[in-house]
């Protein structure tokens, strides 16, 4: 019985083989073949750095180190004279590493990862332990989105400052003005007197007036001698 079960998986096993001698191979000849990664496989912990400049995009805030359950990071970034944190060592430890991306998930400055490279395998125990260095370089080929918020640069601020000056300048000077504008505008209104020619004006009215005055008290006895004649000449004729 057990030599009849032998045989029976035996074949059962051939059965599924033999539907799979028609397809296409779903394994590789590995090393010499390397399947490609997704991207967001978890290898290799990498640090990050700058597209521009290459430097790191690590702060030295610790967010990894605390978010790390395994206590597989270590930093050391005492702060200087100006307050300000220097990096002076950044280890992981891949032996302690558990893969679980809560650092990269915990960094908010696109400084850590983990990269979909995974082999990095050793003799000695040791050499898996990663200073900042190798986890710079075997990071700079790492692809990534760049989720900082960077400052602008002090000519991209300066910009809006002269925009924002020259137009202050072009609404007032389109709220002056022109000289020929000006003149314009003096010829279609109406000519108004000089204060000279009013002057003069107030002055000759006056004395026209005074001799218009002064020529009334003469014809008006003139006219009082006249009546008394003419008076005196009818009471000569009635009598």
């Amino acid at each position: 019985m057990g030599v009849l079960k032998d045989f029976f998986n035996l074949l059962k096993g051939m059965t599924i083989t033999g539907k799979h001698l028609g397809r296409r191979a779903v394994t590789i000849q590995y090393p010499e073949q390397k399947m490609q990664m997704f991207e967001r496989s978890r290898g290799v912990v990498v640090l990050l750095s700058d597209k521009e400049t290459g430097d790191l995009n690590c702060t030295m805030c610790m967010l990894c180190m605390r978010a790390c359950p395994t206590a597989a990071i270590y930093i050391d970034a005492p702060r200087d004279e100006n307050k300000k944190r220097v990096l002076k060592e950044f280890k992981v430890d891949h032996a302690l590493c558990c893969y679980c991306g809560l650092c990269e998930e915990a960094c908010n400055f696109s400084a850590i990862k983990l990269a979909n490279k995974y082999e990095f395998s050793t003799w000695d125990i040791d050499d898996l332990v990663w200073d900042v260095n190798k986890l710079q370089d075997v990071g700079r080929d790492v692809p990534y989105v760049d989720t900082r918020k960077k400052k602008p640069a002090a000519k991209a601020a300066a910009k809006p400052a002269e925009k924002k000056a020259d137009d202050k300048k072009s609404a007032a000077d389109g709220a002056k003005p022109s000289a020929e504008e000006n003149k314009q505008s003096e010829g279609d209104k109406p000519s108004e007197p000089k204060a000279t020619d009013t002057a003069a004006a107030d002055k000759t009215a006056p004395a026209k007036d005074e001799k218009a005055v002064d020529s009334s008290p003469d014809e008006t006895p003139e006219s009082d001698e006249t009546r008394r004649s003419a008076d005196d000449d009818t009471k000569k004729g009635d009598a």
